[in-house]
């Protein structure tokens, strides 16, 4: 029996994007329907107790540099740990990735794509026509996402809120029907065994 997963995540975040590929393979095989929520952890980390990045302790955030890295060499993935272009400073990219996803386009890919253009490529994600020219290249009118993606700013902060509602704290975090969390890239597995893939 197919379900429905609430997808909430950053598009600034390396965990997001270590585990962008391996979730959307998993959602197809299991024929899951997933509610795709770009969300602004500025917000959530206010209310739940997080820290962005540059105020966390050195240790903390040396760690998560020797994480990054053996994450990289476990899983095979290709990432630059420091991208020049982090962290991203603009609304853009999520706010057009809901655009796609209110406008019945393919959200999922258009996240991952993104995620692959700031984590392996270093692209710009603030800059509009990067994000236009990523649309583009899975066959989307690019343009029009980007001019249409200041429009969902209040759906932006909307979805915010619903994380919060939902008991999220970090990125990326999937969300069960019945409520159940996993939060993180290193809780696919226990995603997996719970819808049985």
């Amino acid at each position: 029996m197919s379900t429905t997963i609430d997808y909430y995540f950053s598009t600034s975040s390396p965990w997001t994007y270590l585990g962008s590929g391996r979730f959307i393979e998993m959602a197809r095989k299991v024929g899951a329907t997933v509610n795709v929520y770009p969300v602004n952890f500025h917000t959530i980390f206010a209310q739940s107790g997080g820290l962005p990045l540059p105020k966390r302790s050195p240790q903390r955030q040396a760690y998560r540099m020797m994480e990054l890295k053996r994450w990289r060499d476990y899983l095979g993935i290709p990432i630059v740990v420091e991208p020049a272009n982090f962290p991203s400073k603009a609304p853009l990219a999520p706010q057009a990735i809901i655009a796609a996803r209110e406008s019945g386009q393919d959200a999922l890919t258009l996240t991952d794509a993104i995620l692959t253009a700031l984590w392996r490529d270093d692209r710009d994600i603030d800059d509009p026509t990067e994000i236009a020219a990523i649309a583009e290249s899975l066959g989307m009118d690019g343009h029009a996402l980007v001019d249409a993606a200041p429009g969902f700013a209040d759906d932006y902060n909307a979805d915010s809120e619903a994380a919060l509602a939902a008991g999220v704290f970090g990125a990326p975090s999937w969300v069960l029907p019945d409520g159940e969390v996993f939060w993180g890239q290193d809780r696919l597995e226990l995603l997996r065994w719970r819808l049985g893939a």
